[in-house]
């Protein structure tokens, strides 16, 4: 199997292909008939008794790359995690590693990618893509071969979550960022995979994969301590700081609304909110279709729903509902602890490109993440002695991975190369308050 290079030309191909992917609503979206048993932990000891990182089950796979099987060997973990309740669970990573038969001079430097894979089906994730997916959502991680590609192709070690875990808790960030912490841990205990102990690792991801690459960056530092002499470095970029701003941002926007539902619906199974209680028959409507749904049936679906329409009319003011406000708090980046890795942060301002005007409140965004927020992130982390690298560019957010690709890249070869870690913290301008949403009576 062959990786192509990165390139801007490559990146654009793929994002278009992306949006004509997305825009195909008649490919069945059901999860396959018979589960695969090897998600499944069905051991007497309890995962209460289990440390975060313990490999539970292993299996060596042939890759297979939107549907078509290639040559390509990959080792998939089942390992001990972290759910955004705090609880223990069994999650999934998919490892490329080298072959190490000509020498493996890369093999220590490990990425941790993680995957916009956006969805509300377990069955979406990327480890069940590469094992064999032949669905419309496994295209997504087949287009992401072009952003990881390279490394693999150049003998890196390459570590690939499935960072929603196996409830599919979209937007649940917390848990995004366990899994992928948690994948790393697991892949320097696999033994198939034979990684030294001081290996050092660089997290990156963009849109979905931001959220696991930021929150695994802020809170390394509290639940994974014992990564502190590996972690290098974190790049991401269209990043979903405070999802309650996104919300009203994205509302009948023609590409993104849809993913207000989604967000709605992944929060809330996340911190267990009963949402019969709050759902109007429209609501409810969106919900059937929505709950088990990749993000590849929910673009270009649902445009000009608003809040108002799918919630009852005594829930219009988000903040009168404690149990939304109490779950949207967690999900604030930011919130969950300060990086002790230096932090590279792009983000897009031409949302009017996909349809998504500026908000009156919190400004431009790339069509469904706002830059405002993502300018406050980087402020704050600069404020507390993280070094921060901060760009901003007038694209869209399809559009903006061309642009933050290579930019990322020579940062994340520069953080291997041991190079001193730039930042611009005095010229990023202000954004957006991240102040959690208080209650109101």
């Amino acid at each position: 199997m062959t990786f192509r290079p990165n390139t801007r030309n490559l990146l654009l191909t793929a994002a278009q292909a992306a949006v004509a992917a997305l825009m195909v609503p008649t490919m069945s979206s059901a999860a396959t008939a018979v589960p695969d048993p090897f998600y499944q932990y069905t051991d007497s000891t309890p995962l209460s008794s289990i440390a975060p990182g313990t490999i539970l089950k292993s299996r060596t796979i042939s890759v297979y790359i939107a549907g078509l099987k290639t040559s390509y060997k990959a080792t998939q973990l089942v390992y001990r995690s972290t759910d955004a309740l705090l609880q223990p669970a069994a999650n999934v990573t998919t490892i490329f590693a080298p072959n190490c038969a000509s020498g493996c001079p890369n093999k220590n430097k490990v990425i941790s990618y993680q995957s916009f894979y956006d969805s509300l089906n377990p069955e979406d994730s990327p480890s069940r893509a590469y094992a064999g997916g032949k669905r419309l959502p496994d295209i997504l991680p087949a287009i992401e071969t072009v952003l990881f590609g390279s490394y693999v192709k150049k003998g890196y070690t390459v570590v690939i979550s499935d960072t929603e875990g196996q409830k599919a808790n979209f937007a649940a960030g917390p848990e995004y960022g366990y899994n992928t912490l948690d994948s790393i841990r697991a892949a320097f205990k696999s033994p198939q995979i034979g990684l030294s102990r001081n290996a050092k690792v660089v997290m990156m991801g963009y849109s979905g994969g931001a959220i696991a690459t930021e929150w695994a960056a802020e809170l390394a530092p509290t639940y994974a301590p014992d990564l502190t002499p590996n972690l290098i470095g974190a790049a991401f970029g269209g990043t979903l700081v405070n999802p309650e701003h996104n919300l009203s941002y994205i509302e009948n926007a023609p590409v993104w609304g849809g993913v207000l539902e989604m967000a709605f619906i992944g929060i809330a199974r996340s911190y267990n909110i009963d949402l019969n209680t709050y759902l109007s028959d429209k609501g409810q409507e969106i919900f059937n279709k929505m709950k088990s749904a990749s993000i590849a049936y929910v673009l270009f679906q649902y445009p000009g729903v608003t809040w108002k329409a799918i919630v009852k009319p005594e829930y219009w003011d988000r903040s009168k509902v404690p149990e939304y406000v109490n779950a949207a708090n967690k999900v604030i980046m930011g919130t969950g602890g300060t990086p002790s890795i230096p932090l590279q942060i792009g983000q897009g301002t031409g949302g009017n490109l996909e349809g998504t005007k500026p908000s009156p409140i919190w400004g431009k965004g790339d069509g469904v993440m706002l830059a405002g927020d993502v300018r406050s992130l980087a402020r704050q982390y600069c404020a507390q002695g993280v070094k921060v690298q901060h760009k901003e560019w007038g694209s869209s957010h399809f559009l903006s991975m061309a642009n933050w690709l290579p930019w990322a890249t020579t940062w994340v070869d520069d953080r291997f190369a041991g190079k001193p870690a730039p930042q611009n913290c005095a010229s990023i301008e202000p954004g957006n308050s991240l102040a959690p949403l208080v209650v109101t009576p």
